[in-house]
């Protein structure tokens, strides 16, 4: 889906939460006019919106970074234009302030409860005034946007902070600024501070876009405590060429370091009535693990997803340490062990495990739960039977990119199952492939077994992530970690227990003091290493003032917003288990800590208010967080008519893309194959497209029946031209002669006032002479399927060329369509909220799902969350779906 740089014309504001980039793009603007009208477009010439500055400063105290960005623009047109900024920030990190300077006037964000938000927000979209949106995407970022009408010749100053901790992974810390200007900007900065009491062991500083002319630029001071980085090109320095206006400052800058350790006790600092201890000894011996790899073959992962994992694994069995154990669990409908019991990782056992591996082929359905289980009684029977080393850890990595479908599909009863069998003797850690598994109920399975979850993404470098994940897990120091503190000196103590401690990571863990007197602030560490640890120390306070002299540190309360961002991220966590008491307990301590400390969380919300002037009626925007289970998108409600994308995919899936708001609506057709559904159907330009579906080879009893596009007849009347598409071939009918067109091959056929142009075994593009264009994409699916067939997708561009009398399943969305969606609220799937969409006159239940949309990946698709409408898409079409059955392929009327 395209990044928002159409925008709307109808007071729409768009905010967004993401991880750390930065853009602010002329490329974004537009002009405006106020209500629902046509959006008028400008080119790239007439946009003079100039990006005055871009500002980015950074300051870290013990890895607690406070991250503020501030960006200057300057409409310098002769009339009022749209400015975006766009800011991608980590998706551990709270926004903490967001303000706007516009004409002199400053709008404020305040933090509140989202149900508080969110009221004051509904009315102010009631009044015709802004609205909001929200969406979380991305790895490592998400994305905050806010677009605001600027008068002509006026300027605005966007200013975001926000605060996050920063985590040791393999060794160091990583801050990480997404810079993305879209322009020369004529003053453009990034200063970062970073203050370690421990002492800076080592620091680098780069830039995914600073070449060698860049990089004398780029400023690095590093001294025993204390580093300083900036990087400040001119506006000629950035310039891609001398007479280019294009810019280098297009990428990532990272900031990687990590702090000295001489003591095994870690390092405990208090400032201002608050303590943080910092455990990650440096000279333990690593601890013999016991690793079950539970990987799925089902027929999901066929392709793509599967060719990575077997690429991973023989990877990461090279690295198994020697006196490691491990094995190899396939499941899909059944369960496979690669070997009875645990095996010692030889040289020989390795190279046998690795030849396994590569012959990993898909099948099935999908049984998680007796996959997990089979592993657990693994591991489980080998250590009762004293078959495994002393003191070693046990450990389950699962790789699925589906929901169970087979054996015990309830998840929640999984969850339970698991939890009960594990028993707190083995880590589970879940690695969940792509968009459209069930990313929520893989997190909150592997919390409630001590490990943790990540979703795997569909990029080329899959392999490589999989293998980044082994690597943090690879090598275990301790296990049983017990972080103690004196009961009556301290209180609000954040997690103190840990399953695990790997090498290369850090154990933090902040609290509140409750007594003045430290000589009495005596704490102890105990753990199972390869021989048991007790660690003793003392604490003492640190004086910032006389460690730091010269510096007037930004937030002198630094460690108490540590505490308080620590705190909420584990009650979040919390609120994934446990009973209904305490999953509400969390809920409200987590609520009332956000709102105290001004975090945007999932549970809050940032609304920004213009200030009232002469009665006027307050603007709105709204920002929230959520969290990256399902990578969700959230629209709160807003009016929109907008540009579209159309196209219909798959089971079939019907994809309305709203580019100008940057959402999507879809709906799904149910009928019987072989139904004939009229598509788009435009007596102007005589342009009439219809679709009969096929299913699915077999179907199992009780099973919901799938169809599919499996041939398309397009009609242009007007030219008496007819063009049949089926999965076999494309025969094009004209003045009573047919040319026959092969899938095999790459090919363009002209003719008049048409245009045909075949890529090889992947898509078809008919351009109709001025008129839309269509692209059908061709999916073939493995023949010896016992289930799919190959079928076809249907995508409808340059749509508004067609007459205002269209119609049609799609035609009907193509000149524009007003709606607004509120009333957030929990739908049967967690992970999947249910709202209510006014639309037509009308209100309609929609729940935010996913749908794949494969004009660039033909194979795999790529997941585009949308408003899906349920009941053949009752309310969103006019009439029912049987209104627009047709007879015949080529039928007209």
């Amino acid at each position: 889906m395209a990044r928002l740089e159409v925008l709307l014309l109808l007071c729409v504001c768009v905010l967004t939460v993401s991880h750390a980039a930065l853009l602010l793009s002329p490329d974004a603007t537009k002009g405006s006019e106020t209500g629902i009208h046509e959006l008028k477009k400008q080119s790239l010439g007439d946009v003079k919106v100039d990006v005055q500055s871009v500002t980015v400063n950074c300051k870290v105290a013990s890895r607690f970074a406070h991250t503020v960005m501030i960006s200057k623009a300057m409409n310098r047109a002769n009339i009022s234009q749209e400015v975006v900024f766009d800011v991608e920030l980590p998706k551990t990190a709270f926004i903490t302030n967001f303000s706007m300077v516009i004409e002199g006037v400053t709008y404020v964000g305040e933090v509140k409860e989202k149900e508080k938000a969110e009221k004051q927000y509904q009315q102010a979209v009631s009044q015709g005034h802004t609205a909001g949106l929200v969406r979380a995407s991305g790895r490592k970022m998400e994305k905050f946007s806010v677009s605001v009408n600027i008068a002509a010749q006026s300027d605005v100053t966007f200013t975001l902070t926000y605060e996050e901790l920063l985590q040791r992974r393999l060794g160091e810390y990583e801050l990480m600024i997404r810079v993305k200007p879209k322009q020369l900007v004529q003053k453009f900065e990034i200063v970062a501070d970073i203050y370690e009491p421990q002492g800076i062991a080592f620091l680098d500083a780069y830039g995914t876009f600073i070449t060698n002319d860049l990089l004398p630029l780029l400023e690095k001071t590093v001294t025993n405590n204390k580093a300083h980085v900036s990087f400040s090109p001119t506006l000629e320095q950035q310039r891609t060429c001398p007479s280019c206006e294009g810019t280098l400052i297009d990428g990532d800058f990272f900031i990687k370091y990590d702090v000295k350790r001489d003591k095994h006790i870690g390092d405990v600092q208090i400032v201002n009535g608050y303590f943080v201890h910092f455990f990650a000894p440096s000279d333990l011996p690593r601890v013999p693990k016991n690793v079950v790899f539970v990987i799925d073959r089902s027929y999901s992962m066929e392709g793509k997803r599967i060719q990575q994992t077997r690429e991973a694994l023989q990877t990461i069995l090279s690295d198994i340490h020697s006196n490691d154990y491990f094995n190899l669990v396939l499941f899909d409908s059944s369960v496979d062990l690669w070997k009875t019991s645990m095996i010692p990782a030889t040289v020989e056992n390795i190279e046998e495990a690795k030849k396994f591996a590569s012959q990993i082929s898909v099948r099935g359905a999908t049984d998680i739960n007796q996959a997990v289980l089979k592993a657990t009684d693994l591991l489980l029977q080998d250590t009762s039977n004293k078959e495994l080393p002393d003191n070693s850890v046990s450990m389950i990595i699962l790789l699925t990119d589906g929901d169970p479908t087979s054996g015990m599909t309830d998840r929640k009863q999984i969850q339970e199952n698991v939890h009960r069998v594990i028993d707190g003797k083995i880590t589970l850690f879940c690695l969940g492939f792509g968009y459209s598994l069930d990313y929520n109920f893989l997190e909150v399975m592997a919390q409630q077994n001590d490990g943790l979850a990540r979703r795997i993404y569909e990029d080329s470098d899959a392999a490589l992530q999989l293998k980044g994940f082994y690597n943090e897990v690879a090598s275990p120091l301790l296990s049983e970690v017990h972080m103690q503190y004196p009961a009556n000196a301290v209180d609000s103590l954040t997690q103190s227990h840990f399953k695990q401690l790997f090498n290369g990571s850090e154990i933090v863990v902040s609290g509140r003091l409750t007594d003045d007197d430290l000589d009495n602030f005596l704490f102890e560490v105990s753990a199972q290493g390869l021989n048991d640890i007790n660690y003793q120390g003392k604490a003492s306070a640190q004086e910032w003032n006389a460690l730091f002299p010269d510096e007037e540190y930004i937030f002198g309360d630094f460690i108490e917003r540590l505490w308080a961002y620590l705190t909420i991220q584990q009650l979040l966590q919390k609120r994934g288990s446990g009973t209904a008491e305490e999953k509400a307990n969390a809920t409200a301590e987590a609520i009332a800590l956000s709102l105290k400390y001004s975090f945007v969380t999932p549970l809050t919300s940032m609304v920004v208010t213009k200030p009232q002037r002469d009665q006027e009626a307050e603007d709105t925007f709204i920002a929230e967080k959520l969290t990256e289970g399902g990578g969700r998108m959230l629209m709160l409600g807003c009016w929109g008519l907008a540009s579209f994308l159309y196209l219909v995919d798959g089971d079939p899936h019907f994809i309305i893309e709203v580019e100008e708001l940057n959402d999507t609506l879809c709906f799904n057709i149910d009928d019987t194959p072989g139904t004939i559904f009229n598509l788009v159907r435009d007596p102007v330009t005589g342009i009439v497209v219809n679709g009969q579906t096929i299913g699915d080879k077999k179907v199992e009893p009780g099973s919901k029946v799938h169809t599919y596009f499996g041939r398309f007849g397009i009609v242009q009347e007007k030219l008496g031209v007819r063009v049949e598409v089926t999965t076999q071939n494309i025969v094009v009918s004209q003045d009573g002669r047919k040319t026959m067109l092969s899938w095999s091959e790459t090919r363009t056929l002209r003719s008049l006032g048409m245009e045909l142009q075949v890529t090889k075994d992947r898509s078809l593009t008919i351009r109709m002479k001025d008129s839309a264009k269509f692209v059908i994409i061709l999916h073939r699916v493995w023949k010896k399927h016992p289930y799919h067939q190959d079928f076809l997708g249907f995508y409808t561009l340059d749509s508004h060329l067609l007459s205002q009398r269209v119609h049609g399943l799609l035609g009907q969305f193509y000149h524009g369509l007003q709606f607004m969606v509120g009333d957030l609220h929990e739908g049967q799937n967690p992970d999947k909220p249910d709202a209510i969409m006014k639309i037509k006159g009308v209100e309609v239940n929609v729940t935010r799902g996913w749908q794949r949309d494969f004009r660039q990946d033909v194979k795999h698709g790529e997941g585009v969350p949308c408003w899906f409408v349920h009941n053949n898409g009752t309310g969103l079409i006019d009439g029912t779906h049987h209104d627009y059955i047709v007879s015949g392929i080529f039928k007209t009327t």
